[in-house]
């Protein structure tokens, strides 16, 4: 059992305090624990990806930058704050590799799946009205119900399934894929284009590639 005072117990603390600095502000727990050179690197790469978004904003409008945040700052935030984490901090190539090797970009997918999960019950609570679109049709009443329901359940459980790695989580999200996919060709079949309904599809094809590419994280070799 360690001491409270031992040299591995400190380094287990600062690293928990590390990452839960650096999850409040970029470069911040790298900095605490004694690291400044990895800290300015942190600090440089945020500056880049904030003005890229901004930019971005500014030509594609308000949901291209957020779009753009969601798949590439926020991954990038949760690195750093990973590496912050590490009992010496590798740099943020390192670190990626590292995540890589423990199927941490899998899991942080199923931490997406998850916050979906809860955004979806959220607009189907808030929006009772509201209607999902299942191969060109609006289903009401108990079916209509079934439909809308379907979205937060299969959320949170590939959500679950891929922060545990779980060998089913796979088989369940190729079906959701696969549905998905079905019923966005038959929704453009019937109305055309929709820039929701494109992106929606761009989306989840290249989603489903890339899991599809990872499928050996599933393994019950990998490291839980």
């Amino acid at each position: 059992m360690q001491q409270p005072d031992s040299p591995a117990a400190l380094s287990a603390e600062s690293s928990v305090k590390g990452a839960i600095l650096s999850s409040l502000v970029p470069g911040l727990g790298q900095w605490v624990r004694g690291y400044p050179r990895h800290a300015a690197r942190v600090l440089a790469m945020g500056g880049l990806l904030g003005g890229f978004t901004w930019g971005l904003s500014q030509r594609g409008g308000t949901g291209a930058g957020f779009f753009f945040a969601l798949l590439i700052i926020v991954p990038w935030w949760c690195l750093q704050a990973y590496e912050a984490s590490l009992p010496s901090p590798p740099g943020q190539m390192e670190t990626l590799k590292t995540a890589w090797r423990r199927a941490h970009d899998i899991r942080y997918l199923g931490g997406l799946f998850l916050f979906t999960a809860f955004t979806d019950l959220y607009i189907i609570l808030a929006n009772p009205e509201y209607s999902l679109t299942l191969f060109c049709t609006k289903p009401e009443g108990v079916p209509g119900l079934l439909a809308k329901a379907q979205s937060p359940t299969l959320h949170l459980a590939i959500g679950y399934g891929f922060l545990k790695l779980r060998p089913w989580a796979l088989l369940v999200y190729m079906a959701y894929a696969g549905f998905g996919l079905c019923n966005a060709l038959a929704n453009f079949a019937c109305f055309g284009y929709g820039r929701i309904r494109t992106v929606f599809f761009l989306s989840l094809v290249a989603f489903t590639v890339y899991v599809f590419w990872r499928r050996s994280c599933f393994s019950p070799a990998t490291p839980r």
